[in-house]
């Protein structure tokens, strides 16, 4: 198997994708955080004492997805030009789903994970101190559009 970010001595490099025609490419990706019941009640009722929790985890997801190159060393600025972040409340966790799409050169699965896993951060941040056992859990690229290679969906 050879590693696309690492050069044939084995060093870490930025990969050139300069001569590859720019496409439209979408990403999603999906995760959760698990709460308590207490929580979980609370986020339904919006009385979480630091205010509106879905409403800042999804522009925090969304921004998130715009700075994906000052975050991962390797990776390219590219042009974000859509990003969603859906949230829902389910029986025992907040279901987190992005979706990041763009025309450009090289793909955007990590900016759709970036999305989610910031998403998930801010739900935690503003629940911690109702609930310090709420956890991230099951981050994951679930399909792929666009690009060299193609379409790819998750099987499960």
């Amino acid at each position: 198997m050879k590693f696309t970010h690492l050069n044939n001595a084995g060093e870490a490099y930025m990969v050139d994708v300069t001569a590859k025609t720019p496409t439209v490419r979408e990403a999603t990706a999906v995760g959760r955080v698990t709460a308590s019941q207490a929580v979980m009640q609370a986020l339904r009722d919006g009385t979480v004492p630091k205010g509106d929790v879905l409403a800042v985890a999804r522009i925090a997801g969304i921004s998130a997805a715009k700075r994906v190159p000052e975050l991962l060393p390797l990776a390219h600025t590219i042009g974000v030009h859509g990003a969603s972040v859906d949230l829902s409340l389910e029986e025992d966790h907040v279901a987190i789903s992005a979706t990041v799409r763009t025309a450009d050169r090289t793909g955007v699965e990590m900016e759709a994970l970036t999305a989610v896993t910031v998403a998930a951060l801010a739900i935690i941040d503003m629940v911690k101190g109702v609930d310090r056992s709420a956890a991230i859990e099951e981050c994951k690229i679930v399909a792929k559009s666009g690009g060299r290679s193609g379409d790819w969906k998750r099987e499960e």
